[in-house]
């Protein structure tokens, strides 16, 4: 009597040892028998055990089974035969095992000193809370299609309103295009403006992902002293450059404000540039909100006749880096090449968040932004005092920014230059801080606790008052790499 056809002797519990606890069984079989397919493990003809012998071994019940092998079937991995079973296919994928790529992943960092690390008024992040859920509670009709990709009308015409009161600037609200950060609003400079190769003046040092994101273009790297960058040197070097990348209200990392007489070179030189076509001058306006002693400095844009600057704007330090979300203000003919790049690229802004910021704004929410540095830092202006060497440093006053004026006090003994000249050392060193602790003390951070009695770097006193003579800790000052020299 001939033999029946027997289901194979393979050990179905040795080749799926288990499946994942969450999620459907049936995908699970699926998934199980398909890697051993694509693996080679089960060659081509090899018949599959049945369903109820399987869903016994896996100890699943057999509809999952039957729902995995008819997957398995309908794509093409497996064939059914009519009278003796399930068989793999004739005709397979093989496929090597995924291995990780062996890279670092994305850490994040919490520790003060590191840069894009913010620390928000917990005042204005409740406020921001309660707008959010507002809006989420009622979302408007607009979420429901696809947006502006110039962004939210109501938040550009908000932001335009602030940008004029508190940044003297002359803008109307199509001149705003909301981006994801700055990262994204120099992204889209680089590509929808600027041609590859065009050259572009940079800040020497200067902000390194600003550098990362001018890649394509020719890089001109132009010193920065104490008046800020220094235009008559750019002349010499590249009077061809088709652009100028400056963050005159608080260069990064040197800390300076730029002074009127090279604002005004800056904007000259932008409207000859080209034989009288003109370049761009790109206004990174960095850490502009946080000011210390007397107003604010008004924007280069706010200066410009010409049309030719070109100024970008964040929430990230008076709100968070998580929200993405900041601006550009365009001059008019750059306006439609921005935005058909913008459509072509991601259609437009997330607009989740855009009508609760536009409420925000409308509100007065950042009409006090650096007022947790005031209260943070002593003086408003950074750490003053304390003991240098061992690791510590010494914070010269700063009039602006979340990043003071920080030299080593044995630097600033031993240079005629001042702090200016220590801190450029320091950025060589990569030991130069950003101390975005405006609000450190509100939010609680371990590093800025103080010591004793309210005394510490970014810890406020007792009576609500900042500290005095307070000693930067040893973490203070963090390995922040220098860019490359470019």
């Amino acid at each position: 009597m001939a033999q029946k056809n027997q289901t194979n002797i393979l050990d179905w519990v040795a080749l799926i040892p288990g499946l994942p606890a969450e999620g459907s069984r049936a995908a699970a079989v699926y998934a199980a028998i398909r890697a051993l397919i694509e693996a080679g493990q089960l060659p081509p003809g090899c018949r599959l055990p049945p369903s109820r012998e399987l869903a016994a071994q896996l100890s699943v019940a057999r509809g999952a089974v039957v729902a995995g092998f008819e997957r398995l079937v309908a794509d093409g991995f497996a064939e059914a035969r009519v009278g003796a079973g399930t068989f793999v296919a004739g005709a397979v994928p093989r496929l090597a095992p995924v291995a990780p790529a062996a890279r670092a992943g994305f850490v994040a960092k919490d520790l003060p000193g590191d840069l894009g690390l913010a620390f928000p008024d917990p005042q204005s992040l409740e406020a921001f809370r309660v707008l959010v859920n507002r809006h989420l509670a009622r979302p408007a009709a607009s979420l429901f299609h696809y947006g502006d990709p110039a962004g939210d009308a109501g938040l550009r015409g908000s932001l335009a309103a602030w940008l004029r009161l508190s940044r003297g600037m002359r803008l109307h609200a199509d001149q705003i295009v909301l981006t994801s950060g700055t990262q994204g609003a120099l992204d889209l400079i680089a590509r929808a403006v600027l041609a590859p190769g065009d050259a572009v003046w940079m800040e020497d040092p200067g902000y390194p992902s600003g550098k990362a994101a001018f890649a394509a273009q020719r890089l001109v790297p132009v010193p920065v002293d104490a008046e800020g960058l220094d235009v008559a040197e750019g002349r010499r070097r590249a009077p061809e450059a088709r652009a100028a990348y400056v963050t005159p209200a608080h260069q990064f990392p040197l800390g300076v404000a730029m002074t009127m007489r090279r604002r005004l070179a800056l904007l000259d030189w932008a409207a000859e540039a080209g034989d009288g076509a003109g370049a761009w001058v790109i206004e990174d306006d960095y850490d502009s909100e946080f000011r210390y002693a007397g107003a604010p400095l008004a924007a280069l844009q706010g200066m410009d006749a010409g049309g030719r600057v070109i100024h970008v704007g964040t929430f990230s330090k008076a709100l968070m880096p998580g929200l993405r979300m900041g601006w550009l203000v365009l001059p008019e003919p750059l306006i439609d090449p921005v935005l058909a790049l913008r459509t072509r690229a991601d259609r437009a802004p997330p607009g989740l968040l855009e009508p609760a910021m536009a409420e925000f704004l409308s509100g007065g929410g950042l009409c006090r932004p650096s007022a947790p540095g005031k209260a943070a830092l002593p003086g408003g202006a950074g750490c003053v005092g304390g003991r240098a060497g061992a690791g510590r440093a010494r914070l010269a006053r700063a009039r602006s920014g979340l990043a003071p004026d920080a030299a080593l006090a044995r630097d600033l003994r031993r240079s005629g230059t001042g702090a200016i000249g220590a801190r450029r050392r320091l950025w060589r060193k990569g030991a130069l801080v950003d101390v975005s602790g405006g609000a450190a003390a509100r939010a609680g951070h371990r590093l800025f606790r103080p010591r004793a009695r309210g005394a510490g770097l970014g810890g406020a006193a007792r009576d609500g008052r900042a500290a005095r003579g307070a000693v930067c800790p040893p973490l203070a000052l963090t390995g922040h790499s220098p860019p490359e020299d470019i």
